[in-house]
């Protein structure tokens, strides 16, 4: 899954492309102030995908279960949005070389891989997690020009994905360190116990 950039585009024979709807909705929001009606039917139907799917995520539903209750729920929307949208280009109510009017062709340009939820079970309907994973490894990137030594800038990348790791697995990063150094002789003993996921439980008073 990525953006619909050109730079990744990649050989399809080996692998089955889905692109990132949370780049429309994006798209979208960015340009809600200029074009508020428009804008406002595309995000309207994607937050009606959302909610669907936050329906799943929580009632833990299998990935196919998921896909079944898209293909009930999501695909009537958006199959109308499809529909709305070829009918902004069709009938000039978008003008075609207005960002606005790029924008929603670019949608319907790639409206198969940015569908991909409905049609195949456990495809994603965004990667905003793994952009936002990328962020701290471009921001670290740039931190480290400021470092003395290559040593110091990989123990800044260690340290940075340390504190991603926790901040995913929902635990204070700071206390995790602090915890490491006051356990050091058990985390070596046993660095498996020690994880940012499996800590807790060895924190926890007997």
């Amino acid at each position: 899954m990525s953006e619909a950039l050109s730079s990744n585009e990649a050989d399809d024979t080996m692998r089955m492309r889905c692109h990132c709807r949370a780049h429309g909705r994006r798209t979208c929001s960015e340009r809600e102030d200029v074009f508020p009606d428009a804008c406002q039917v595309v995000i309207e139907s994607l937050k009606q995908v959302c909610d669907h799917d936050e329906e799943a995520r929580v009632k833990q539903r299998s990935a196919a279960e998921r896909c079944a209750s898209h293909q009930a729920s999501s695909r009537p929307i958006m199959e109308a949005l499809k529909r709305w949208l070829g009918k902004q280009g069709d009938d000039r109510l978008v003008e075609p070389n207005s960002s606005l009017g790029k924008a929603l062709a670019s949608r319907l340009g790639h409206w198969e891989t940015l569908t991909r939820f409905f049609s195949v079970p456990g495809a994603p309907r965004e990667n905003n997690l793994v952009e936002r994973a990328l962020k701290l490894c471009i921001r670290q990137r740039k931190n480290s020009l400021c470092l003395a030594t290559e040593h110091s800038a990989s123990i800044a990348s260690v340290l940075t994905s340390l504190i991603a790791t926790c901040l995913h697995a929902g635990v204070n990063a700071l206390e995790y360190v602090v915890a490491l150094q006051e356990h050091r002789s058990a985390v070596f003993r046993d660095p498996a116990a020690w994880l940012p996921w499996t800590s807790q439980a060895n924190l926890v008073p007997p």
